[in-house]
């Protein structure tokens, strides 16, 4: 009896740990999405598979360090595997090449200017026009003539143009000319990029009349030019006087030097205390040069 009841415990035994066996087996296939368990031919292999499993995990379980590294292992070999085209968004930003330099001149037209010429500046046009007309076709390689009946010189940009403000600066070279200053002051403006004129009247400093009038213009010339020719050399400028107007050439800041002192004269100043102010601006502008 005892060693019956011994078998029966030995078979239920055994058929508890099967059962809890297929139990533990059916939530590991309800897991897996891949398994089939209506298949008889897989079954075999599908229990050999779970029990690896099974003891995999309880490694897993008992041994976190190794689990870990294996996941890191993982993540490198997807890190690895992933295409950077895929990350970074391509650009859909035209890139063109850069543009030759003489690109510009075939899209170019030929621009014309006009510039007028006063009646009393038209004869010493006559007699410098070699010394004007050199330099606008030599060093800016325009088109130049000289329209006697309309009083105006003409100029016009051509293929041997090679910059694209030179029509401006021809065209600043005749005004400077037109205005009173000499030739050799005016070819400045076409190698020199920073200088500019500048015009003003007396009426718009002062409003004067008669005798006023006369002595502003006195103050400003001085004995013999003596006080217009030391501005000039002070601010480093050129000054024409041509009756109650007034013309300046230079780079910007020494013309506003230069006219500030005009404007003291005409405001009445003595030509002494503006002579005082003009050595205290030299020195100021040469420690800066320094």
């Amino acid at each position: 009896m005892v060693v019956t009841h011994m078998a029966v415990d030995a078979v239920g035994g055994a058929t508890s740990s099967a059962s809890h066996h297929k139990k533990n087996r059916r939530k590991i296939v309800r897991k897996n999405p891949n398994a089939f368990p209506s298949d008889p031919s897989s079954s075999n292999h599908q229990e050999s598979k779970d029990d690896a499993d099974m003891s995999a995990d309880a490694a897993g379980a008992s041994n976190p360090t190794t689990h870990t590294a294996t996941n890191d292992a993982d993540d490198d070999a997807l890190m690895i595997d992933t295409d950077s085209s895929s990350i970074v968004p391509s650009s859909t930003a035209p890139s063109f090449p850069p543009v030759a330099p003489g690109a510009e001149k075939t899209t170019l037209k030929s621009e014309t200017r006009r510039i007028p010429v006063p009646p009393h500046r038209m004869t010493p046009l006559k007699k410098d026009w070699l010394n004007i007309f050199g330099p606008l076709t030599e060093i800016l390689g325009l088109q130049v003539r000289m329209n006697v009946q309309r009083r105006c010189v003409e100029i016009r940009t051509s293929k041997h143009t090679k910059d694209i403000g030179a029509l401006q600066k021809g065209a600043d070279f005749v005004k400077a000319y037109t205005l009173g200053f000499d030739v050799n002051d005016a070819i400045a403006l076409l190698r020199l990029d920073d200088l500019y004129l500048d015009s003003f009247e007396i009426k718009d400093v002062k409003t004067l009349h008669g005798d006023h009038l006369s002595r502003a213009i006195g103050r400003i010339a001085g004995q013999d030019g003596k006080t217009k020719f030391t501005i000039e050399n002070t601010t480093r400028t050129r000054i024409v006087l041509a009756d109650t107007k007034i013309h300046i050439m230079g780079s910007f800041q020494n013309i506003k030097i230069a006219r500030d002192a005009l404007v003291s004269l005409i405001l009445g100043s003595p030509p002494g205390k503006v002579y005082a102010g003009l050595r205290t601006v030299s020195s100021r502008m040469k420690q800066r040069a320094l």
